[in-house]
């Protein structure tokens, strides 16, 4: 039987990596290679960054099964304060995970028309541009739906975190808090597209806080000291 802090802490390395994992692919693609309303430009850094690109969605394939890898293992460290939300948590978590997935076949795609001569036979060279940045707009406008359920599982999460006594109860809090951040954050980049993306660092603080916290509470304090060595209930 796993104790408490083991199993945080392997929910906190898995958390750390799917931070890492699908972090860094974002702020690349969206940084260095998408550059809004320069169908060309954006086509030519495909084609001339196509490695990273592709060592990129290995890495958020990875970053996906780590985000199904956390949930379970926060569902197996809190699911004795509720089994019924702790279930609701791996739910919203596999949810964003899927959609995650789908929505890098339209990078797949896009790297296919950018790299490949008969699409832009097909279509024109710049029809081919216009196809690939097209793609890449679905890729991310998906990743900014699965933020729906990014934000939507923390607030099952700091429900448990608040009753279970392993956290401080004030974290509970800010992931539950954490949670709305982002269906604000979604709404303004979707209903006020050209002030949105500039509001979203400020909306996101309560998230990014929260999550930075409960990291590094899980790797380094693992759960409160006074609860560390209370067998978690085996899953029915």
């Amino acid at each position: 039987m796993s104790t408490p802090s083991r199993l945080a802490r392997i929910a906190g390395l898995f958390y750390l990596l799917l931070a890492v994992f699908t972090g860094l692919p974002w702020q690349y693609l969206n940084g260095v290679v998408i550059k809004d309303g320069d169908a060309s430009t954006t086509a030519d850094n495909v084609a001339a960054h196509i490695s990273v690109l592709r060592l990129a969605l290995v890495a958020d394939l990875a970053g996906m099964a780590c985000y199904v890898l956390t949930a379970m293992a926060m569902y197996a460290l809190l699911n004795h304060v509720n089994r019924g939300i702790a279930a609701a948590m791996v739910v919203f978590a596999a949810t964003g995970a899927a959609i995650m997935g789908a929505s890098s076949l339209a990078q797949v795609g896009a790297m296919s028309v950018a790299t490949d001569g008969a699409s832009a036979t097909a279509w024109g060279p710049h029809g081919a541009d216009a196809l690939v940045l097209m793609l890449l707009d679905l890729r991310v406008n998906g990743a900014l739906i699965a933020g729906v359920f990014f934000g939507l599982w923390l607030l099952p999460m700091g429900y448990l975190v608040y009753r279970s006594g392993y956290f401080p109860r004030s974290l509970g809090v800010l992931l539950m808090i954490g949670c709305f951040s982002y269906l604000v954050d979604l709404l303004a980049r979707f209903l006020f597209p050209g002030v949105g993306p500039a509001l979203s660092p400020f909306v996101l603080i309560p998230a990014v806080v929260a999550e930075f916290w409960m990291v590094g509470y899980l790797l380094f304090k693992g759960v409160h000291s006074a609860k560390r060595h209370t067998p978690v209930p085996a899953v029915a």
